[in-house]
């Protein structure tokens, strides 16, 4: 298993990770870039915006990962 996932066109160590949304995105401004993408905060006060799909596919490596399944 990689310790990587990608996510938009980012490879994210999954050890950064701190939370990921669990609603998409959005605030209703007409210029956001980030509507209907998931918020996922990692260390250091940055974040990344992923997809569905990449969202439930971090989750699903967070969740092997710490089950110690992979």
């Amino acid at each position: 298993m990689s310790i990587f996932c990608r996510i938009d066109d980012k490879n994210v160590p999954l050890y950064r990770v701190l939370w990921v949304a669990a609603t998409p995105h959005f605030c209703g401004d007409p210029e956001c870039q980030c509507e209907g993408l998931h918020e996922v905060a990692l260390e250091g006060g940055e974040s990344v915006w992923a997809k569905f799909d990449e969202r439930e596919n971090l989750l699903q490596m967070i969740e092997d990962w710490q089950s110690g399944e992979a």
